[in-house]
């Protein structure tokens, strides 16, 4: 096959992906759901689970391994700018004032219910479910990981369409969020460099050039970029000098961070938290990098993770029903009992509290890229992949009617129990 065949080949799936991601979206949206959920259940439908099987060979050929390569690449690349944009989306003032101790509160219970059930179930399916040679204490890690991620970008523009993310709990939901996230990011970041390393050295060399690399970043780096930043606001507009300095900054040190055993999206992350806090600045980021990212770029990555999902597993009398109801089970649980225990006990009413601990159960687009990761390092297997895929479908998608169930049109705009945290949060999905 020359050059110009494969092209097309790469043309043509990318075609299918942006056509089909759309239109799934868009008919999530009808129902009442975020676009995600939709993007998310279109990408599982373009792998195995409907057409491979209805027309196998036509997905096949649509889809052969030398494509799919290029689609891992594009992915990781749609990937480390989706989490730079996260990072430079997040308002420091976010963490301070009175409310943060009740939002680290409220992270807490979100992060150690889900953790530790998460690992319990890990430990029950060992067995079946780990990849060999993978130790038990790293597989318990990684799923209690995965099910303590919130989506905090989704939540964002979630409580932005509502009109709620300067309410109290808008506010202590996002901070809680964010917290939750950051902390699932340094301990995938800790399981990836035991798990890939050839000894403890290896592992903590690893471990130590993510935290000098993080810690020059948010030192050096935010100065440098905070002089960037005002330089911006003398001229009114991010100049392509100054765009394409960026743009060279976030590959390489999405490079640095996949080069010394840490994912790409690390290093988008830290370099997004570096960025100067300014509104000017965010406005021409996200204008110049969200529509292709999110409109092409992360429907890829949800088509590559649907190529990836197996569910041969979940025919009748499949072996993997099980451990899908229980790590499904745990999952939701440990979110939602968790984090409405905390916010009842904060002094909100139990129609609040519900409503956080649905939103909180929100994992979207997180989930996939903390699985991905795994999937990527050898982690996780096929099985356990498809079950994190449902997990992460099921519970982004429960999370808007248990939120709409617990607080009618009209009460989610009531303040009570304590003074909202007003969050500048981004509306990338």
């Amino acid at each position: 096959m020359n050059q110009i065949e494969f092209a097309l080949r790469v043309f043509a799936a990318l075609a299918a992906v942006l056509a089909v991601t759309t239109l799934c979206g868009r008919l999530a949206m009808l129902v009442r759901q975020p676009r995600v959920v939709g993007e998310m259940v279109a990408g599982v439908l373009l792998g195995p689970a409907l057409f491979g099987a209805v027309a196998p060979g036509a997905q096949a050929q649509l889809f052969p391994e030398d494509v799919k390569g290029v689609l891992y690449v594009l992915s990781t690349i749609g990937l480390t700018f989706y989490m730079f944009l996260v990072g430079a989306s997040l308002d420091h003032g976010l963490a301070a004032g009175r409310n943060m101790r009740r939002a680290a509160g409220l992270a807490v219970s979100g992060i150690v219910p889900s953790f530790a059930l998460g690992a319990g179930a890990a430990a029950l399916f060992f067995g079946s479910l780990a990849v060999e040679g993978t130790s038990r204490w790293e597989f318990m890690l990684f799923v209690g990981g995965a099910l303590s991620i919130t989506a905090f970008p989704m939540l964002a523009r979630i409580l932005q369409e509502r009109g709620i993310a300067n309410t109290p709990i808008g506010g202590l939901t996002l901070v809680a969020a964010a917290i939750d996230d950051a902390a699932a990011w340094v301990l995938l970041a800790v399981i990836i460099a035991v798990g890939a390393a050839n000894g403890p050295l290896d592992a903590l060399d690893t471990v130590a050039g993510a935290a000098v690399f993080a810690l020059l970043m948010l030192t050096v780096g935010r100065t440098l970029f905070a002089r960037l930043g005002q330089r911006v606001e003398r001229h009114g507009r991010v100049s392509r000098d100054v765009m394409a300095l960026i743009l060279f900054v976030v590959l390489l040190a999405g490079w640095f961070t996949d080069y010394i055993g840490v994912f790409s999206v690390f290093g988008g992350f830290i370099t997004g938290l570096a960025m100067p806090q300014s509104a000017l600045v965010r406005r021409e980021l996200e204008t110049r990098l969200t529509d292709l990212n999110s409109i092409l770029l992360l429907p890829v990555f949800f088509a590559f993770s649907g190529l990836n999902t197996e569910v041969s597993g979940f025919g009748a009398g499949g072996a993997l029903w099980l451990p899908l109801v229980v790590i499904m089970a745990v999952a939701f649980a440990g979110k939602y009992l968790g984090c409405a225990a905390v916010v009842r006990a904060q002094g909100f009413s139990w129609r609040y509290a519900s409503a956080v601990g649905g939103l909180m159960n929100a994992r979207g687009l997180m989930i996939l890229v903390f699985i991905n990761i795994g999937l990527a390092y050898e982690m996780v297997t096929p099985e356990l992949f498809a079950i994190l895929v449902a997990v992460a479908i099921v519970t982004t998608a429960a999370a808007m009617p248990i939120y709409r169930a617990s607080l009618p049109e009209g009460m989610d705009q009531e303040a009570v129990g304590v003074q909202p945290v007003p969050p500048k949060v981004s509306t990338t999905p």
